[in-house]
Formats: C-alpha cells, sequence, structure tokens
C-alpha cells in the first residue's frame, strides 16, 4: 500500500479498479483547510488521463508491472508477432494493442512487453535505434547556416526530420521517445 502523500512520478497504482501511473503530483497545503494532492492519472490500458485530487493519508496499493523482453519477429497485415527468447512461446498483438511503439523497431530487435496480471497492455521499443534512409531529398552546399531539417523515410517506413547534410542510404541514430535524429552512424 502506498499513500497519497508518498506519490511519484512513474508510480503505477491501482485505483477504483483501474491500474493507473502518477504522471504529475503537487502536495497542496492551502493557508486554510487541510492539505491535499493533486495529480495527474494515466489509465494504462486505455491512455485516458484524468486529474483528482487525494488527502495526504489516502492508501492505495500499488500495481505490479512485469517486463519482459521480447524479440520482434515480423508484422502480418495489423498482426505484430513477438516472441520470448528463452521458452520461444509468441505471442501477436493487434497494430491497437502496439500503438506508435513499433514504427521504429526492425523485425528481430527486442523490446519489452508491459503486462499487468498476465494482460500485455503495451509494447516498449528500445530507446535509441539505428535505422537507413531510405527516401530523402539531397541536400545543398550552404544551405545549413539556420540548421534547417528536411523529412526523410527510414527503413521502417516512419518520417523523421533531418539535417540537410544527411544523405539517402546513410544510417542514423533515432531517439524512439521523441522520434527524433540524433546523428549519424
Amino acid at each position: 500500500m502506498i499513500s497519497a502523500g508518498d506519490f511519484r512520478n512513474g508510480v503505477t497504482l491501482e485505483i477504483e479498479g483501474n491500474v493507473v501511473q502518477v504522471i504529475e503530483f503537487q502536495h497542496v497545503k492551502p493557508g486554510k483547510g487541510a492539505a491535499f494532492v493533486r495529480t495527474k492519472l494515466k489509465n494504462i490500458k486505455s491512455g485516458g488521463v484524468v486529474e483528482k485530487t487525494f488527502r495526504p493519508t489516502e492508501k492505495f496499493p500499488q500495481a505490479r508491472i512485469d517486463r519482459l523482453d521480447m524479440q520482434y519477429l515480423y508484422k502480418d497485415g495489423d498482426i505484430y508477432n513477438f516472441m520470448n527468447t528463452t521458452t520461444y512461446d509468441q505471442i501477436t498483438l493487434t497494430e491497437d494493442q502496439v500503438g506508435d511503439a513499433m514504427k521504429f523497431v526492425k523485425e528481430n530487435e527486442m523490446v519489452k512487453m508491459l503486462s499487468h496480471n498476465g494482460e500485455v497492455f503495451s509494447v516498449e521499443p528500445p530507446l535509441f535505434v539505428e535505422l537507413q534512409i531510405t527516401e530523402t531529398e539531397p541536400g545543398f552546399k550552404g544551405d545549413t547556416a539556420t540548421g534547417a531539417s528536411k523529412p526523410a523515410i527510414v527503413e521502417t517506413g516512419a518520417q523523421v526530420m533531418v539535417p540537410l547534410f544527411v544523405n539517402q542510404g546513410e544510417t542514423i541514430q533515432i531517439d524512439t521517445r521523441t522520434g527524433e535524429y540524433l546523428k549519424r552512424v
């Protein structure tokens, strides 16, 4: 059990039958009246965000989130296939369950499956990936004074904004959390 006074960003709880994660919290001590904790909670399964206030003494059970390393095998239509590399068990997830998490992940790369009570609710890609640019317009010499960027399509089909000096066929590193170009490899 964790009390509302001990909330921290990233803590997962079970509140009213839902598994939620604390995105933001703020301890408020008004001049008059009792103190309270103002929070923003994200429902892990549906993705919805709600704002709630709690008394600091309220207690909630902490949710146990399991993270399991899985290998992304392939995509078949709207179905993504994953394999546990130790037991060789395979899991299939729909495009709705995966969301945007797989847009920078190539086949045979490792991802993390997040589950609660055996039910997979999210896929976490690696923080940084190296992908080859398959399509972009050529940059022109002298255009780099303003730090301008241009769109590029990487080998997974996702679009990334890259600096003008990056050309087709080059491999770049991308931050999967923000989808931003980091550097050439």
